[in-house]
């Protein structure tokens, strides 16, 4: 008993601390938008348009944007997708909001 508690304790001091590292950090949760009918946004392998598309991703898309970063004029974000998490690549800024 006295063990588990000292356990629930534990998590509950260094939870926040954990929370804020940089594997557990991210930019949070997006949708794919800006797209209209059957057009798709395309997963990059890569942040540019010279990356293969490895798929596409139709309007309302949950993601989860881990990072962005500038190339060229355009700015390209590092994401994965929230039901599948072990699907990632790269997608333009100018097609996902904020949810």
């Amino acid at each position: 008993m006295r063990r588990t508690l000292w356990i629930m304790m534990a998590i509950l001091a260094l939870g926040p601390i954990l929370a804020a590292t940089p594997a557990a950090a991210g930019m949070g949760r997006y949708e794919v938008y800006g797209v209209e009918g059957e057009e798709m946004v395309k997963l990059r392998a890569g942040p540019g348009i010279g990356y293969i598309a490895i798929l596409g991703l139709p309007k309302g898309t949950v993601l989860r944007v881990h990072s962005c970063q500038q190339t060229g004029g355009t700015r390209w974000c590092s994401v994965s997708l929230d039901m599948a998490s072990r699907i990632k690549g790269h997608v333009s800024w100018a097609y996902i909001r904020k949810l």
